[in-house]
C-alpha cells in the first residue's frame, strides 16, 4: 500500500492530535482542587499552596483542615526506596510529636499498595498539579515543613536521615510556637506549645 505525502502528514497531525489531547483531558479530569498559591525557587518563608485531595478512604483532605498545626508534607512513591525508609520515622514523629501539634500528611505520587502500609498519619493521593504548585515536585522523596501560620519553614528535597528529620520537626514546632507568643496570642488558643 502506498501512502501520498499529504496523507501521511495528516495521518501523523491527527495522532499527535489525539495523543496530546487526551493527555489535557487526562491531567483535568486528575488534577486536584489547587487555589492560585504557587510555590517558586525557595520555598522556606512561602505560604504553602492550599490543595483538596482524596485519602486512602475517598474522603477529601485540605491542607487548610490543618491550620494551626506544624504540617510535614511528604511527597513519596511505593516505588521509591528511601521514601519507603523514610515512613517508620514519620509515624514514630506523629506518635511523639503529634500532641504538640505536629501532624504528617503523606502525599503518594502513585496509588498502588498505598492502603497496606499501616501509618499512623493521613495518606492523599497526589496529583500531577499537587506537585506542580509545591514547585514542581520532580524527585522522591520530597517534604515540606510547613508552619501553625501555612508558611514553608523548610524544604529538603531526598532522603536525610532520621535525626536531622525529627530536628526540622523540632524547628518547626519551636518556630511556629515562637510566632504565636510573638503575635500576642497564647499558645491554647492556636494548639501551640
Amino acid at each position: 500500500m502506498k501512502i501520498n505525502l499529504p496523507t501521511a502528514v495528516l495521518l501523523v497531525v491527527l495522532v499527535a492530535a489525539m495523543f496530546f489531547g487526551g493527555r489535557y483531558l487526562a491531567n483535568r479530569s486528575r488534577a486536584g482542587a489547587v487555589h492560585a498559591t504557587r510555590i517558586s525557587g525557595d520555598a522556606k518563608g512561602q505560604l504553602a499552596p492550599e490543595f483538596e485531595l482524596k485519602d486512602l478512604a475517598g474522603k477529601n483532605v485540605r491542607l487548610s483542615d490543618y491550620h494551626g498545626k506544624v504540617v510535614l508534607l511528604n511527597f513519596w512513591a511505593t516505588w521509591c526506596p528511601p521514601c519507603k525508609e523514610e515512613m517508620p520515622w514519620f509515624v514514630d514523629l506523629q506518635q511523639r510529636y503529634g500532641a504538640q501539634g505536629l501532624q504528617v500528611i503523606g502525599v503518594a505520587m502513585d496509588d498502588s499498595f498505598a492502603k497496606r502500609l499501616g501509618v499512623n498519619y493521613p495518606v492523599l493521593l497526589g496529583k500531577e498539579s499537587i506537585a506542580q504548585a509545591y514547585g514542581d515536585v520532580q524527585f522522591l522523596p520530597d517534604t515540606f515543613y510547613i508552619g501553625r501560620d501555612g508558611k514553608v519553614v523548610s524544604h529538603v528535597q531526598g532522603l536525610i536521615n532520621r535525626k536531622e528529620i525529627e530536628e526540622q520537626v523540632k524547628k518547626a514546632l519551636a518556630l511556629s510556637a515562637t510566632n504565636v507568643r510573638s503575635r500576642g496570642l497564647r499558645p491554647a488558643e492556636t494548639g501551640a506549645l
